[in-house]
């Protein structure tokens, strides 16, 4: 009887070449298909905010789904098993999508109207815009789970939604290039300027939303 080739897959899986490969690509499927599903969404709410109000809230949407590099990194940090079945489990953030609003107020509207959908679970939230971590960083975060329907069965998948304005998203994407690449070398008063910038930009995201606001009355 012929052997059967046996491969080494990430997430230490050990199994038939071909189930192996089967396995890992329906597992990458269905956080793929999630962001599909959850950006088309998105894009229905904006287009319905464009209809109603005549403007568009939200900037522009950034997705990805993790690496599996990335996936093994986590679970190792965690102690967690290294299967497909433990990520599936224990990580919330292998499909993420990130929305860019144009002012605070959006934030919460945004988050609102998709909590609100019938095939939409929310597992869990966390408010950094009201609660700004010790850094300044400040962004709206989401867990919500999905039903994604396939060929013979209907699977519920988790999908991490961070929401935030150009400026909150400014402050990060730089914040992560000055500070954390170089978190060893840094000097001691950049945590603290970053901070103070951090503050700046709240700031100005408020006054903002207030002539924005204005605006409409007037309108």
């Amino acid at each position: 009887m012929e052997s059967k080739e046996i491969i080494e897959l990430p997430l230490d899986v050990s199994v038939d070449i071909d189930e192996g490969i089967e396995k890992f690509q329906s597992f990458m499927m269905s956080y793929s298909s999630a962001i599909k599903e959850v950006r088309t969404k998105l894009e229905i709410l904006d287009k319905e905010f464009k209809v109603k109000r005549k403007r568009n809230p939200i900037e522009y949407i950034k997705s990805r789904v993790k690496e599996p590099r990335s996936i093994i990194g986590k679970l190792k940090r965690k102690g967690l098993e290294l299967t497909l079945e433990s990520a599936k489990k224990n990580l919330n953030d292998i499909a993420g999508i990130r929305v860019i609003c144009s002012f605070v107020s959006d934030i919460y509207e945004i988050a609102d109207m998709l909590k609100r959908q019938d095939d939409i679970t929310l597992i869990k939230e966390k408010d950094y815009i009201k609660n700004p971590k010790p850094n300044g960083y400040r962004s709206f975060h989401m867990v919500l789970e999905i039903p994604i329907f396939f060929s013979n069965h209907v699977e519920p998948v988790r999908i991490e939604v961070q929401i935030r304005t150009i400026a909150m998203d400014f402050w990060a994407s730089l914040e992560h290039k000055l500070y954390y690449k170089t978190a060893g070398k840094a000097p001691v008063h950049i945590k603290s300027d970053l901070k103070e910038c951090a503050d700046v930009i709240s700031k100005t995201d408020i006054k903002m939303q207030n002539i924005q606001q204005e605006l409409e009355r007037l309108n």
